[in-house]
């Protein structure tokens, strides 16, 4: 395949690179932004700790659920329009989010702001592979990772800062409002700056497929969030197994899809491979026990500790720089030289902190933040380790001309296992925080967590042994990658930086 033509300008690349990072670091804030401001928005709406887990794991399934679909749009009506329209509206739907007037109606745009994220942000790196040099390009990808992981640190940060500030009255709000004017100004530059390009119409977007997926991804969150409320009666268990058969459902669409001689939306061959599918269990595993410790760490200080939500987000930080240094130390040269034995080590590492924290807030008199900085500092570096060689490893299972599709698959199901982790350890802290046991219940989250580290170091033996080349290698090269490999890649990317959104949660 010919490489694309280079549209744009010397003078407006790196306008273009810097349009593309905002709209990434505006999702990337977004999913970490709302974690702190959660007890803030709970007294405000009257919710219940139901509610909130919707709010915060709700923008992370229909993000997930539509990450794939959101690719193939772009592959089909050019990647311009679908950045547009899913800039747009996602700066709406932020909007709606900010004036929303009850819990209900807040659930609702977040799900329409996943929705929307799902569009926009599978088209940036396809938009810079289309329209940069090689060259350009690999500095353009060079710095996507630190800048994304820049956006980890400072989205819990940012989050506590705007709820204690609160301008203006509006608390949590801000949290959201703060969207619309980066929202905007994205849009002025990408309206000027992303070149038209026509998509290929021939291709036909499988939407049953992605039906299948939203449907079973919606049926295994709804029990997961309101089971424990409800009691657990019959329809949670029903809802569970018919999420099961919908995933099955859906693979074995996608190989009717291939026999019919159509485009899928995945690559079937990727079910039969065991290595992957043991991959994408593990990915789940690791970012829901992750994401989900994150946001019960986050409720401690704040419904435990008295923290406010900008004490809470400075009480993060030591995991966030954790991620970052472990992701430093991990690295693409030591996944390809270790293997999945980097994995194996980063989660012995996050293991360690899990026990040193549970062991910290054993006695929580006299408190203060620098008693859980050690244990959290830890478990970040072993995260970090993880976070940088997960992707990579697994995709170590499948064959070149399957990257893209693996790509994509890995990056909705790690923001699907981002919703269960919510709904989860959201559901194991309360349990026991709403009579008052707030660290017992995080300590008991805690233990859950370790539970799933060691789930992934049971599983990890079957993973592949080593991973494949850095992506970034692979889209500045001159093989015969398509343009939708090199989408889907994109969210490969932006989910694999140290202390990005997989540090902090929610989505």
């Amino acid at each position: 395949m010919s490489a694309p033509e280079k549209k744009t300008s010397p003078r407006a690349v790196w306008w273009l690179l810097a349009t593309v990072l905002v709209v990434e670091l505006m999702d990337l804030l977004d999913s970490t932004i709302v974690n702190v401001a959660g007890p803030s928005l709970e007294k405000s709406l009257r919710s219940s700790p139901v509610g909130l887990q919707w709010v915060i794991g709700g923008y992370a399934l229909t993000l997930g659920a539509g990450l794939v679909l959101g690719g193939r749009l772009g592959d089909r009506y050019g990647r311009r329009p679908m950045f547009l329209f899913g800039l747009v509206a996602f700066t709406l739907a932020s909007l709606l989010c900010a004036i929303a007037p009850s819990i209900e109606t807040l659930i609702t745009f977040r799900l329409v702001q996943g929705v929307a994220g799902a569009m926009m942000l599978p088209q940036g790196l396809g938009i810079l592979r289309d329209n940069l040099a090689p060259r350009d390009l690999t500095k353009a990808l060079a710095i996507f990772g630190p800048v994304l992981g820049l956006g980890g640190v400072l989205g819990p940060v940012l989050g506590g800062a705007l709820v204690d500030w609160d301008l203006f009255g509006l608390g949590w709000r801000l949290v959201f409002l703060v969207n619309v004017p980066v929202g905007l100004a994205a849009l002025v530059f990408a309206w000027r700056l992303v070149p038209r390009g026509g998509g290929t119409r021939t291709l036909r977007v499988d939407v049953v497929g992605a039906v299948f997926v939203a449907a079973a991804s919606a049926l295994l969150v709804l029990p997961l969030n309101e089971g424990q409320a409800a009691g657990w009666p019959l329809w949670t268990w029903l809802s569970l197994s018919a999420a099961a058969l919908g995933y099955v459902g859906f693979a074995l669409w996608q190989r009717r899809v291939v026999r019919l001689d159509r485009d899928p939306l995945v690559t079937p061959a990727l079910f039969g491979k065991p290595a992957f599918t043991v991959g994408l269990v593990a990915v789940a595993l690791f970012f829901g026990g992750l994401i989900g410790t994150q946001l019960v760490l986050t409720f401690f200080l704040q419904i435990g500790q008295g923290f406010t939500a900008g004490q809470a987000g400075l009480g993060n930080l030591p995991v966030a720089l954790g991620t970052a240094v472990g992701g430093t130390i991990s690295g693409g040269l030591l996944a390809a030289k270790l293997g999945r034995r980097v994995l194996q080590a980063g989660a012995i590492v996050q293991l360690a902190g899990v026990a040193w924290l549970w062991l910290a807030v054993a006695d929580t008199t006299d408190f203060t933040i620098w008693r859980i900085v050690p244990g959290s500092a830890v478990a970040g570096i072993g995260s970090g380790i993880v976070i940088a060689a997960v992707f990579n490893t697994v995709l170590g299972a499948v064959d070149d001309d399957e990257v893209g599709s693996a790509s994509g698959v890995l990056s909705a199901v790690q923001s699907i296992g981002g919703s269960v982790g919510v709904a989860v350890f959201s559901t194991v802290f309360f349990a026991g925080a709403l009579s008052g046991a707030v660290t017992e219940s995080f300590r008991d989250a805690l233990v859950v967590q370790a539970i799933v580290i060691g789930l992934f170091l049971l599983i990890s033996p079957l993973f592949p042994r080593r991973a494949r080349p850095d992506d970034a290698d692979l889209a500045a090269g001159t093989d015969a990658t398509t343009p939708a490999d090199i989408v889907d890649a994109d969210t490969t990317l932006a989910s694999a930086a140290p202390a990005s959104r997989t540090a902090e949660g929610s989505r």
